[in-house]
């Protein structure tokens, strides 16, 4: 079992540490409602460590991203990033990932913990134009400083001018007494804030620092069960849940970032799906009753036919009722369409709706 460089922290201030992808990680401290509402209310730090990052440089590292991605990273300027996926050769999705333009001829692509060696090896196999590849996983931490207070209480920490770091863009300077930190506002929340990427010696100052000018707006350490729950509530994609080697980009809802500007790996099948229509539809959907839809949870008919199945599924803590996304066929995946989750032996009538489950 892998540890991150603040697992020592983590342990000293009583968290939770379960095993996740490989690695020692903090799934909750206080519990995931009140770290969940302090993300939503003022300001919480994850460690997310554990992810995995990829620089991809040379004069031909577009042409690589562009041929292992789904969206169209020509569109990047040096500042830039983007949501995109990896697909496979077999309509499914080998990841989804966040792709940085950090200079002209440089990407760092950010992926998922388990998919590491995984993503590795695809990419390479990909790499039939000589563009240079580094590994950067194990040298390198992750912070994400989340919600609505996340800039006024981070900006005495940079020179930079934290509210004018947009959605999707990001600046590399200082942070904490660190030069040459990237600040990224990629959040996976939906309640603000922005990441921090640092090398591992460099992020014990960085969270203490985080903590002591965060005090006065009651920060907190979140762990991954309060994000798994913040994520939910804006209808993310989780690999390993909601997308995966099986499910294609179109079948996911991710159509937007699949764009046929440009030929990627299997994009001529992808672009017959978006054309001709998918068979089944991830769906949002929320209990009308009371219950818990889990992951792994059938989706039935009116009349107890097995439908699909809950690919996520929680108890909302901002909106107190149980909501989830699954695989459904297409006639059911209609905003307002009726479908009954089995939850152990009762079926429990549920409303498909549109995303987010959650506007912040």
């Amino acid at each position: 079992m892998k540890n991150t460089a603040l697992t020592a922290t983590h342990e000293a201030l009583g968290a939770k540490m379960v095993p996740f992808a490989g690695y020692n990680m903090p799934v909750q401290y206080e519990g995931v409602t009140i770290e969940h509402q302090t993300v939503r209310d003022s300001v919480g730090v994850f460690d997310v460590s554990h992810m995995g990052e990829f620089l991809i440089e040379g004069s031909h590292a577009l042409d690589l991203v562009q041929k292992v991605t789904s969206n169209d990273a020509s569109k990047l300027t040096i500042g830039k990033a983007q949501y995109s996926c990896m697909p496979n050769e077999n309509g499914g999705i080998v990841d989804d990932l966040i792709v940085y333009r950090i200079k002209d001829d440089s990407y760092l692509l950010v992926v998922n913990a388990s998919n590491i060696e995984k993503d590795w090896n695809w990419i390479q196999s990909k790499n039939d134009v000589g563009a240079e590849m580094r590994d950067l996983s194990e040298d390198y931490s992750l912070l994400a400083i989340q919600g609505p207070k996340a800039v006024e209480a981070m900006q005495s920490l940079t020179s930079h001018d934290l509210s004018a770091i947009q959605f999707y863009t990001f600046e590399i300077g200082d942070f904490a007494g660190i030069d040459n930190v990237i600040i990224s506002a990629t959040g996976y929340t939906g309640s603000g804030g922005f990441e921090i990427y640092c090398k591992n010696e460099d992020v014990q100052q960085i969270w203490d620092k985080v903590f002591e000018v965060g005090a006065d707006f009651g920060i907190k350490p979140i762990g991954l069960a309060a994000r798994d729950t913040l994520r939910l509530e804006m209808g993310y994609c989780l690999y390993g849940n909601d997308i995966d080697d099986t499910t294609s980009p179109i079948e996911a809802g991710l159509g937007w970032i699949t764009k046929f500007t440009k030929e990627f790996t299997n994009s001529e099948a992808l672009l017959k799906q978006k054309e001709n229509g998918v068979h089944r539809k991830l769906i949002a959907f929320e209990l009308d009753e009371r219950g818990i839809p889990r992951q792994g949870y059938d989706i039935v008919d009116g009349n107890g036919n097995r439908i699909g199945n809950v690919t996520s599924g929680t108890q909302s803590p901002s909106l107190g009722k149980g909501i989830g996304m699954g695989y459904v066929p297409k006639i059911f995946a209609k905003p307002g369409s009726k479908i009954n989750i089995q939850v152990r032996k009762k079926a429990i009538s549920a409303t498909v709706v549109k995303l987010p489950f959650y506007n912040v």
